[in-house]
């Protein structure tokens, strides 16, 4: 038998597609709520396309149980936030990222895609609002606001710089009530103080990596989502549509192990568990509240090896509460310490130890000799010319403190 022709070829394939074809039953276009998993929301407004995953309580975002997040309480959100007044626990918290059709901000620009998450009987869930067109603004509003509605505070990452400013110029364009005036956890500052000296940067995306333990697999780059958005509005094809809901919904998840994360950092602090830098951090953001140990996240994080330069500004810190408890030996000892730690030059610890010589210690001697080597040291290294005056205008009262005798009582004002 000779071989077929391309011809012949073609006949078959056509039929064997035909077949295939009647078994599958008619042909129909993928649509977005089949694609993305989501159901389009009735609301006073039109409808809106929502898409929803449960996660259990004890899945993991990286190495953190998502669970964390729900047990945290009024104390250790107060404490992250460092405010007063009334604090919600961590059952009443909604977390909220916004995907938006830039980054400027302003009345031109939209949140297209809303993603929420909250703790439900004994689950997580995302519920992520989208606006398959720009004419759904006014359900997605209604719809948000339902959902805000329903809880006591709010966590977003760097939220108050941009989210929550854009989603309120959006709801006051469209003539409703902003829902959301309440408790705000914003976790980019506690990030800030507990990983900025450790880590590249603060980005949400370096803390799932560093802290979290979470690699994004496939991930769509944030800045180019508005032009993914921009070719769906003018195609009508989903295309790349999934992958922002999965950023999206990959942000919200990353929100809540973190919240879990810092709470549970901070209610145990200190512990040796945790870095130098972080303790250091933890120190910053007890302090406020809860002094004693803020102080000691400070000693165990000098005690574990903190480095240059935040070695020193923890010495500072140590310092000032020492002399505000009137600890002047403490207090002098830690300034001592900053300036044989110190690489670059600190006036602050300088003045400090001279005014313990010349109005604790009455030892003009001792103080005029601390401002001299303070002065060599300024000129040496170019101080600022205001600092340099400073110690030329001690040094000069000392001197005519000595030659009159006078060393009986504090200088006014020092």
């Amino acid at each position: 038998m000779s071989d077929p022709s391309l011809a012949e070829l073609g006949r078959i394939i056509r039929r064997i597609e035909e077949k295939t074809a009647s078994r599958r039953g008619p042909s129909r276009r993928v649509s977005r709520e089949d694609l993305l998993g989501g159901i389009a929301q009735e609301t006073e407004q039109g409808t809106v396309l929502v898409v929803r995953h449960r996660f259990e309580l004890a899945y993991r975002h990286g190495h953190q149980p998502l669970g964390e997040a729900r047990e945290l309480g009024p104390r250790s959100l107060a404490l992250l936030t460092r405010m007063e007044g009334p604090v919600p626990d961590g059952r009443r918290l909604l977390y909220l990222d916004a995907e938006t059709t830039g980054l400027a901000g302003g009345t031109g620009t939209y949140a297209f895609l809303v993603g929420v998450g909250f703790f439900d009987e004994e689950a997580f869930e995302v519920r992520q609002y989208f606006m398959r067109d720009l004419d759904e603004e006014p359900a997605l509003l209604a719809a948000l606001e339902e959902v805000f509605g329903r809880f006591d505070g709010i966590v977003t990452y760097n939220g108050s710089g941009f989210d929550v400013p854009l989603l309120e110029t959006r709801f006051v364009l469209a003539r409703r009530r902003f829902p959301v005036d309440g408790f705000h956890l914003d976790l980019l500052g506690p990030a800030r103080r507990l990983w900025s000296a450790r880590l590249a940067d603060c980005r949400l995306g370096t803390l799932e990596q560093h802290v979290l333990r979470f690699t994004r697999e496939d991930d769509l780059p944030g800045a180019v989502i508005p032009s993914v958005y921009f070719d769906y509005l003018r195609r009508k094809h989903p295309g790349h549509l999934s992958r922002i809901f999965d950023h999206n919904r990959h942000d919200v998840l990353s929100l809540a192990a973190l919240a879990g994360w810092l709470g549970s950092a901070v209610a145990r602090a200190p512990a040796p568990c945790f870095h130098p830098e972080e303790l250091a951090g933890m120190g910053r953001l007890l302090e406020v509240f809860d002094e004693e140990r803020g102080l000691a996240c400070y000693r165990m994080a000098l005690a574990q090896g903190l480095a240059t330069p935040w070695r020193e500004r923890t010495l500072l810190r140590l310092a000032v509460f020492e002399k505000r408890r009137s600890r002047w030996d403490e207090a002098r000892a830690l300034w001592e310490e900053v300036i044989s730690a110190g690489r670059l030059f600190d006036p602050r610890p300088w003045a400090e130890i001279a005014k313990v010589h010349e109005h604790r210690r009455r030892d003009l001697a001792a103080a005029s000799a601390v401002v001299e080597e303070a002065l060599l040291r300024a000129r040496r290294v170019g101080a600022p010319a205001p600092v340099q005056a400073a110690f030329e205008h001690r040094l000069r009262r000392l001197t005519r403190r000595l030659a009159a005798g006078v060393a009986e009582r504090p200088f006014p004002g020092d």
